[in-house]
């Protein structure tokens, strides 16, 4: 049987200067040291530099996850990816999100003079340089962004994600109690806090079961007798409900239930049919239109036509796309609201990428860019993800308003 041990809250010998909150679980012959840190906090980082210089440790465990390791080591690493490709496999939200976040950071880092995820830092170079092995044990924050999409009701969905960029956007100075917040959590989870003290829904993926995820990969990466002590730096949000976990026995084979908390549920069959099943009610409409008449017929074209092509083009335009991506999305929302495998945003972000094709610059200032609201307009990368998203949106808006003002002169006497 696991020989599971009770918390030890002592401090580990020749660290007593070490002020953050610590919870020791001895599983077998395997300790786990549990340090919790403020992801904007000198001392963290600081405390994360003299345990794993104490050469008490054989293993250093992080919460992060592969993307945000990434993003930590490589800060320009959007400037590597394709935008093209981006928008073609639906990925411009996310990154319009994490741009969204990371400007957030930003403004923290600026205003307080600590960078966010120091002590992530700390332990990256710290790890390195003692040679010791470096565990990447958090979900990947796009899944966990999918997860709590799916697991919210739809009716809270635009809400939340609304409040969330619009929150980041708008809020040029950082308040002392955000800050607070980042003392508990990372910016994802300061960012949806007030959301989530009062949605379990919320809770659960944003914390709950991230605590279960990141105790399941410390059973498959640094199992009982694989080490014989693990340092496991983490948000102290996340510190009481991973050491209750790791007291209770581990699956002798974690890796299903893990596999199971990055699963995202399918698009239901519903919405993945109602692209179609509005294509189909306009075309109908045309053809009762010109079957009762055809100067009706062509009103209803047009009308279709019109309200389609201004309401997107004035999305653009209010993106500051470049005027012949405006003319551009005019002509093309109207046929790529018929057409389901391809948007409107898709051809204006292309359009505009071809236009304006972003330059070293942009890729190099677009962090600091994003922090100020004028900022993701005179930036092109920024621009061109507000190109895509404005006429998506507006182009969802016309099909909505151009096919009611159908069923309305078709049905409505």
């Amino acid at each position: 049987m696991t020989d599971i041990q009770a918390p030890d809250t002592s401090s580990p010998p020749n660290n007593d200067m070490v002020g953050g909150p610590r919870r020791v679980v001895q599983i077998g012959e395997t300790r786990y040291t549990l340090l919790g840190t403020a992801h904007v906090s000198a001392e963290s980082a600081a405390d994360v530099r003299a345990l794993i210089r104490s050469g008490e440790f054989d293993a250093v465990a992080i919460e992060l996850c592969d993307s945000r390791h990434h993003s930590l080591t490589h800060p320009d690493a959007l400037g590597e990816q394709d935008l093209f490709q981006i928008f073609r496999q639906g990925k411009a939200g996310m990154v319009a999100a994490s741009l969204a976040l990371g400007a957030f950071q930003q403004r923290v880092a600026e205003q307080s003079g600590i960078e966010p995820g120091a002590e992530m830092r700390a332990a990256l170079e710290e790890s390195r340089n003692a040679g010791l092995p470096l565990l990447l044990i958090d979900r990947d924050v796009g899944i966990t962004l999918k997860r709590i999409y799916h697991n919210v009701p739809w009716w809270q969905r635009f809400s939340l994600f609304s409040g969330l960029l619009g929150s980041v956007l708008s809020r040029q100075q950082v308040t002392a109690e955000e800050i607070e917040r980042l003392k508990e959590g990372d910016v994802l989870e300061s960012t949806f806090s007030e959301f989530a003290a009062e949605s379990q829904s919320l809770f659960v993926p944003l914390i709950s079961e991230r605590d279960r995820y990141m105790v399941l990969r410390l059973a498959e990466d640094a199992g009982p007798g694989r080490y014989r002590h693990v340092l496991v730096v983490i948000g102290a949000g996340h510190m009481k409900g991973m050491a209750e976990q790791l007291e209770q026995p581990l699956p002798a084979d974690p890796t299903p239930e893990r596999r199971r908390l990055e699963a995202t549920p399918p698009p239901s069959k519903v919405w993945k049919a109602l692209p179609w099943a509005i294509t189909a009610l306009v075309l109908t409409g045309f053809a009762i239109g010109f079957s009762r008449n055809t100067e009706l017929g062509w009103q209803l074209v047009a009308e279709w036509f019109l309200i389609n092509g201004v309401l997107s083009a004035a999305a653009t335009l209010a993106a500051l796309a470049h005027p012949l991506t405006v003319v551009a999305t005019f002509f093309a929302a109207p046929l790529t609201s018929l057409n389901p495998t391809i948007g409107a945003g898709f051809v204006a972000a292309g359009v505009e990428l071809w236009l304006r094709k972003p330059k070293v610059r942009d890729f190099s200032t677009l962090r600091h860019d994003v922090t100020e609201l004028k900022g993701w307009w005179r930036n092109r990368v920024s621009r061109i993800l507000l190109v895509f998203l404005t006429a998506t949106l507006g182009s969802a808006a016309g099909t909505w308003i151009a096919g009611f003002r159908i069923a309305g002169a078709l049905f409505g006497g």
